[in-house]
């Protein structure tokens, strides 16, 4: 169980890395966006693997925890929030939701025959409907500390 969850966070630090890269922030950053992503992807696997959470809730829950994190980081770093948490955030997306969705909508699309497109629409919009839950938590846990602590998030850069 530790190793899975030492390798989680390792992984998820390192994709961050990765993705702060593409986008050139201060060098500085890298090691914030490797922490608060390793924080954020962690707890996630713990709420999934330990205490049963489903995805969305547990994406919701690791992305207020990677919002608070990149606020608290932000200000010693003297840098927007937004430039943690963006590339913190981008290990937890559900890419194989949606690579499911996709390849079962083609799947519906290729076949003929009422029982197999039913059952290819249906995991269409089961892994569909999945991922995008999933994004809107993200999207709606990462910003949510961002505007509890507008005053520190807003001078942040000062």
């Amino acid at each position: 169980m530790w190793q899975s969850f030492i390798q989680d966070a390792f992984f998820a630090a390192l994709a961050a890395t990765g993705f702060a890269a593409i986008s050139r922030p201060p060098k500085r950053l890298y090691a914030y966006c490797a922490i608060i992503a390793a924080a954020g992807h962690s707890s996630r696997f713990l709420l999934l693997n330990n205490f049963g959470f489903h995805i969305a809730a547990a994406s919701l829950i690791a992305s207020f925890i990677v919002g608070l994190l990149a606020v608290a980081f932000c200000r010693k770093a003297h840098t927007p929030p937004e430039a943690c948490l963006f590339p913190a955030l981008l290990p937890m997306i559900p890419g194989i939701y949606a690579y499911k969705a996709f390849g079962a909508m083609a799947l519906s699309v290729i076949y003929s025959g009422t029982e197999r497109f039913d059952h290819y629409f249906s995991l269409l919009a089961d892994n569909g409907l999945t991922c995008i839950c999933i994004l809107i938590c993200m999207v709606i846990g990462g910003t949510i500390p961002i505007f509890m602590f507008k005053r520190i998030s807003f001078q942040a850069t000062r």
